[in-house]
This record gives C-alpha cells, structure tokens and sequence, in this order.
C-alpha cells in the first residue's frame, strides 16, 4: 500500500469535513441571527410587569420587521376534502427533532408539500398541522392542512381547499417588531399571571367570514403554555384572539 498517498487522501477527507462542519455552523448562525432570547428589546415597563405577574418568555424574540402586502384568499372550512388514505402508511414518531426529518419520513406523500410548512404549535393528538405559506414564506394560520397518524403510522391527510390570489399591486407595508406586539399584550394583560410565551411566528391571518373570498394581513402570533394563540395584527397592532375573533384595540 502507498501510505504516503493514503495520508494524503486522509488529510483532504479532514479538511473537506471541516469545511463541511464550518459551513453547516455558518448556516445555524444565520438561522439564529434573526432571534434573540435577549429581552432588552423590550421596555422596561414591560419587564417590570413580566416579573410581578410571572410571565416568561421561551421562545426566541424576532427581529425581522419585513414589509409585506395584505391579501386575499379564497377558502370556506366547509369546503375541506374529506380524509385520503395513503397507499402505503408512513412510519413516523410523536415528536420530531426538526422539520427536515419529519418532511423526509412525508416524501412524495402528496405533491405540493413544499408548499407548506409544519406549524408544530398547532399539532393534535393524532394530526400533524401543514400551512400553506404566502409568497412562498409566511404561514396563513386561517388554512391547514392534516396528516393523520396512529400507533407511530401516518395513514391518511385531509388537504384544505383554497385560493391565495395574486399580490400584484397590493399595497406593502412595514410590520411592527415583535417586541412592540409583545409589549402590547403584556401591558394589557392579555397573557395571564405565571404564563410562558413559548412560540412567536409572523404570517398571515384574518377574521373568518361567511364569504369564501377572506382578507389576511401580516400578523405576529404568539403561541402561550396552555396552548391558547393571541394574534396581533402587523399593521394596525389590534388584538386578535381566536375565542371571540374580534379585534381589540
């Protein structure tokens, strides 16, 4: 055997797995850029009532402030299709370590899964909850979509049936940070006394009609330890809450 070209060969395998590891970290890194855990984003009024009243926050604080449009969509609940079995029953676990994992163990489930993204705050005993996501990155909250499982086997998904109609046009405008959205339930006491924020995702969301062509704006949702959700509006900062779908101001 030619050790010295076998050396070789090793010493480029270690130096193309660090460059590997290295490039992985960088992706992590920016993942994590947009998100703090730090809270002097927010006031310090705020805090102040954070610690009498005992509410925690867990989950990461965004930054991102994008400006996006308001749209409409076409979509009734009682349009959803009724549940298809699958061919062959998909293996799957309780709890999944990311999203990848659980995307790779639905491949080729149905067609267009890309189009969604696993919105695991909302996840049933027995569902996996899909959105359907707005200009290809932030979730619509109103619209999901279903994978039944049982006995750690994915058998059947019910698929909503909806319209995201064309943006061309639509007025964008800037959504309001995180924090401010966070302070404003805070202060108003709309998150109970010794209550964890333990999700905040930004995406769409609207009031239910009994119309089929809905409205959606860009609004921050915070999911709390008792797994209620508080949606505030992006732009006009109203309080939303699924229990009375009525906005707040």
């Amino acid at each position: 055997m030619d050790w010295g070209r076998a050396k070789n060969v090793l010493i480029y395998a270690f130096l193309l797995l660090n460059l590997v590891l290295g490039y992985q970290l960088w992706i992590d890194y920016r993942e994590q850029a947009g998100s703090s855990l730090d809270f002097t984003s927010l006031s310090e009024s705020t805090q102040q009532i954070m610690e009498k009243n005992g509410i925690q926050v867990q989950s990461p604080i965004p930054s991102e402030t994008p400006q996006l449009p308001k749209i409409n969509y076409i979509y009734s609940a009682e349009m959803q299709k009724e549940p298809v079995e699958l061919e062959e029953p998909v293996d799957t676990k309780l709890i999944y370590a990311d999203e990848k994992e659980l995307r790779s163990a639905l491949e080729g489930a149905i067609p267009d899964l890309a189009n969604y993204r696993h919105d695991q705050p909302s996840d049933q005993e027995h569902v996996f909850v899909f959105r359907p996501l707005v200009l290809k990155e932030w979730p619509l909250f109103n619209v999901e979509l279903e994978f039944i499982h049982e006995s750690q086997k994915i058998h059947a998904y019910r698929e909503p049936v909806f319209e995201i109609l064309p943006t061309d046009g639509a007025e964008e405008q800037k959504v309001l940070p995180a924090s401010k959205a966070l302070e404003t339930l805070i202060e108003r006491n709309f998150i109970p006394r010794d209550t964890a924020v333990r999700d905040i995702q930004l995406g769409y969301y609207g009031q239910l009609f009994n119309t089929e062509d809905q409205l959606a704006a860009p609004t921050w949702r915070f999911t709390l330890d008792n797994g209620e959700m508080i949606y505030v509006q992006g732009i006009s900062g109203d309080v939303l809450t699924p229990k009375s779908d009525t906005a707040k101001e």
